[in-house]
């Protein structure tokens, strides 16, 4: 059976697209299927709607609904975690990657071609002002963080049992999920597609959010940090010697009369601030350590909901369970 995750956030307006096209993919899919929707703590009625709307579908669906927002890679592992297949895909609920992207990367699965597939965007029709960023990022993030990485980055994938298990026993805080994807290794594969435009709603991947991923993705997955810190501090104690010895020497030679007040202010204040930077960086790295001793969940369920077609045919019910009773 195929699980397909489908987190949750600001989507209200597209729900009833993605509910056509969900019921479009078990049909697909010959009834071997369940969806798992996560609630990523989303402020408008996308869990009003899901759970009155999920019982009358004809498809096996379980909807989680998180104690406020984690974030989509908590929402996905909180998926993933609840999944009851052989085999998992992940999917966005705006619809800009292909429905039918899921039946290809679960064919590849299927076929016991790879252990994971990503789904690698060969175009995007978003407008120029949202791609040059992206292509920006892409490429920092390939350069120095994962250089496997697509150059249009990963935004859904799909694994197999053996894969989704080693990949939730990865627990870190403030990590990339998809950086791990590429970490785990495996048998890992390919799929291209074009990224439709956004046809419902804003996105809610803002910038503060990208930088704040990129930041989590540097600091969980390379030391660049550190290295570039200890490459400046080199390259500037080289130049303050440097600038030392001038200074001794044009004293001795009578150049000097009176120190430089602007000079001495200027020294105080550069190397003050390249203290202060790199301490932020030695900082960051501290913080991430002592995030992961806390050992809290990446996520909570709040409450959770179990629909099945049989079940609702022969005893016209449905489950459901609250994390909080």
């Amino acid at each position: 059976m195929l699980s397909l995750v489908i987190p949750v956030y600001r989507n209200e307006g597209s729900l009833p697209d993605l509910l056509a096209a969900v019921a479009g993919l078990d049909r697909a899919s010959n009834g071997a299927f369940e969806v798992v929707f996560v609630i990523d703590g989303s402020p408008d009625r996308c869990y009003q709607i899901l759970r009155d709307v999920l019982p009358s579908q004809p498809f096996h669906s379980r909807l989680l609904l998180l104690s406020r927002n984690f974030g989509s890679f908590a929402a996905i592992r909180a998926g993933l975690e609840a999944a009851q297949g052989e085999r998992f895909a992940v999917m966005a609920a705006d619809l800009q990657e292909p429905p039918e992207l899921v039946l290809e990367m679960d064919t590849v699965l299927r076929d016991d071609q790879a252990d994971v597939v990503v789904a690698v965007r060969e175009s995007r029709q978003d407008p120029l002002l949202a791609r040059l960023p992206a292509q920006l990022f892409w490429g920092f993030y390939r350069r120095f963080v994962v250089p496997e990485m697509p150059p249009g980055g990963v935004d859904v994938f799909a694994c197999n049992r053996a894969f989704r298990n080693q990949l939730l026993r990865l627990e870190e805080r403030h990590s990339s999920l998809i950086a791990q994807i590429f970490w785990l290794g495996f048998r890992r594969r390919n799929v291209s597609y074009a990224r439709q435009q956004r046809r419902h709603g804003t996105s809610a991947w803002t910038l503060r959010k990208k930088l704040n991923y990129l930041s989590d993705s540097v600091f969980a997955f390379t030391d660049l940090p550190i290295r570039l810190l200890i490459r400046t501090g080199g390259t500037v104690a080289l130049l303050a010697a440097a600038f030392g010895v001038a200074v001794a020497a044009s004293r001795i030679l009578g150049w000097i009369d009176v120190p430089g007040y602007a000079a001495t202010v200027i020294a105080i204040v550069f190397f003050g601030a390249l203290n202060l930077f790199g301490l932020g960086i030695v900082g960051s790295y501290a913080w991430r350590t002592y995030e992961n001793t806390k050992a809290r969940p990446l996520s909570v369920v709040l409450r959770s909901h179990e629909h099945s077609p049989n079940s609702i045919e022969a005893h016209g019910a449905t489950t459901a369970k609250s994390a909080i009773d």
